[in-house]
């Protein structure tokens, strides 16, 4: 025999029961659940960001090559050579300051003022080689540059973990290349040139993939899309040093 106390209370009573008021996750009668358009919305805005900011990292990057083969188109044909000394201390103070400090590198008009000078500068590197070298290492890049971003594009594999990898790749190239002045300065061996040239274009590729992996975004690692000017920055000078690196190989330096 089952007393009263027993017995459910009835359903009404039993929504309304003190005990449920104040719980945490028992849902109040008429309680709206989110929906999923929320969600959707919120992931479409972030997707039209990144998209937006991919758009505007290449249309500067576009510029910043433009402006590059100008300079080479104008000045190969030219036998005026600058002072490379100078040019590389502002090419260094001037990286410097867009990689190091933040205010300026997202502040309009300096960012855009800095990269320029930047670009300017590192052109002036270009005009030290032959006619044919240059193009024959304008066509390499641009190939190489369409496979990089195919590639990354359509990959699943993530390159934006090898971080410490490529820092590992960088030293070690930086230890062949004074070891290879050092041998050079006493006499010029060109086969051990043109593997140095091989070695750093195939380090800068990779470099290449690591950014454009970055900007793209939806790997471990993503570049902000306030940094616009980083990201176009970081891709500029990964093609640049590629394309210097197959001039070495491609061509030697004029006189």
């Amino acid at each position: 025999m089952t007393s009263k106390t027993d017995n459910p209370p009835p359903y009404e009573d039993a929504l309304h029961h003190p005990k449920y008021e104040n719980y945490p996750h028992h849902p109040s009668p008429g309680m709206c659940l989110p929906s999923a358009i929320n969600f959707l919305s919120t992931q479409w805005e972030s997707t039209s960001v990144r998209h937006a900011f991919i758009r505007k990292v290449y249309l500067i990057l576009t510029a910043q090559l433009a402006v590059t083969f100008s300079v080479v188109a104008v000045f190969t044909f030219v036998n005026n050579h600058c002072d490379l000394s100078f040019h590389s201390v502002v090419y260094f103070v001037v990286y410097c300051i867009l990689v190091c400090c933040k205010e300026p590198r997202r502040r309009f008009p300096w960012n855009l003022v800095l990269l320029g000078v930047f670009v300017s500068i590192l052109s002036v590197r270009v005009l030290y080689y032959e006619t044919k070298a240059v193009l024959l290492a304008m066509g390499i890049t641009a190939l190489v540059c369409i496979a990089v971003t195919i590639f990354c594009f359509q990959t699943k594999v993530d390159f934006t973990s090898c971080g410490g990898l490529l820092c590992i790749a960088s030293v070690v190239l930086m230890i062949i290349g004074i070891v290879t002045a050092i041998v050079l300065s006493f006499h010029y061996i060109p086969w051990l040139h043109m593997l140095y040239a091989a070695i750093g274009a195939i380090v800068y590729t990779l470099f290449l993939v690591y950014n454009t992996q970055l900007l793209i975004g939806n790997r471990e690692l993503a570049i902000s899309p306030e940094e616009y000017i980083y990201g176009a920055l970081s891709l500029y000078i990964d093609i640049v040093h590629i394309f210097l690196f197959i001039l070495q190989v491609s061509g030697a330096a004029t006189d």
